[in-house]
């Protein structure tokens, strides 16, 4: 009975999206997809079928040669859009004869749904080591756990760059998208998580104070970040000293007070621009603390996206400059997944 209920409805959802290409396109064409104008008959391949409309391609796989990386390479022209093919039919392997749905654009930039709306986690570590004995050291072996985790559960860990093009509503994300973050510039940053996200292809942004970068053993250097960069990493602010910046200091009058923070956040943009010569876009604010004042200093200074340490996660219509982010401690790995809000579920009927 499940077999045939299941059989019955991925007949139905077939016969929809037929329907739907043929609404569409004013005509579908068995031909292969190339860089030739839609509608322009070819010489059919003998291995496969190929239909298109102006927004659908549908394929008939010829064997396990067609992975999700090689058919986004093919028909959207890169290979790191594998993701669109894989959310558009669940799946990561497509056995022959079974049709492949290719989205040829993706239209739900917010990624919005009858039952809810995506949320982004952006997920908050500081330093690692061996064994740890405080809450913000993350000992390396829960750490490579939890990466194992997401790479075997089907996250996908996006660039600091894609998680902006989705909050000003300019690009999708995968479904369950995850950001990871690192504050502060730990030499533990290169030493241990660096080798552990290049062995499950991940990167993430890492936000340090200047002051901090190459002043001892402990601290990364501009050699180390530079290093990261080349691998993909994104390097952002955490400010010049670290310093609370909705506090004043004992004595200081608006005015100076005022004058501090522009040079914190304006300060540190600079040297990390001049030091790594790439526009620095993205602020982790000390203790993620803010006002509305620092709200609009962080603005004026430049920075397109700013990060507290308020729990949850972040749909497309958040405050670009009051992010939230999750601070990852010592914890069991039950609990790590479950911080992982990917969805949120709304009714929007």
């Amino acid at each position: 009975m499940g077999q045939a209920r299941s059989g019955f409805f991925f007949a139905l959802s077939t016969v929809v999206l037929w329907g739907a290409l043929f609404l569409t396109a004013c005509a579908i064409v068995d031909v292969p997809v190339g860089p030739s104008p839609p509608g322009r008959i070819q010489e059919k391949r003998a291995e496969t079928r190929i239909y298109r409309s102006r927004e659908f391609v549908v394929y008939f796989p010829g064997g396990k040669e067609d992975t999700p990386a090689r058919l986004a390479k093919r028909f959207l022209g890169d290979p790191s859009k594998a993701w669109v093919i894989e959310d558009a039919n669940e799946g990561k392997s497509f056995p022959p004869g079974r049709p492949v749905i290719i989205p040829l654009q993706v239209r739900n930039r917010g990624g919005l749904e009858r039952r809810g709306y995506q949320v982004v986690p952006v997920l908050c570590y500081h330093r690692f080591s061996g064994t740890c004995r405080t809450p913000l050291c993350m000992p390396a072996g829960v750490f490579e756990a939890q990466m194992r985790l997401l790479k075997e559960q089907g996250y996908r860990i996006i660039p600091m760059r894609d998680l902006l093009d989705f909050l000003y509503y300019r690009k999708g994300l995968p479904k369950r998208s995850v950001v990871l973050t690192i504050d502060d510039g730990h030499r533990s940053t290169y030493e241990i998580a660096y080798p552990i996200l290049k062995k499950f292809g991940f990167t993430a942004t890492l936000f340090v104070y200047t002051d901090f970068v190459g002043v001892s053993d402990s601290a990364v250097t501009w050699t180390h970040l530079r290093d990261m960069q080349r691998a993909g990493f994104a390097v952002g602010s955490h400010t010049v000293t670290h310093c609370d910046l909705t506090e004043k200091e004992p004595g200081e009058d608006d005015s100076v007070y005022l004058e501090r923070i522009q040079g914190e956040l304006l300060g540190s943009k600079r040297i990390i621009d001049r030091e790594l010569d790439r526009e620095t876009l993205y602020l982790a604010y000390p203790y993620g603390h803010y006002d509305q004042r620092i709200l609009r200093l962080s603005e004026k200074s430049g920075y397109k996206m700013a990060f507290s340490v308020k729990r949850g996660s972040n749909p497309f219509f958040a405050d670009p400059l009051a992010l939230k982010r999750r601070q990852i401690l010592a914890q069991d790995m039950g609990r790590f997944e479950r911080d992982l809000q990917t969805f949120y579920p709304f009714d929007l009927r």
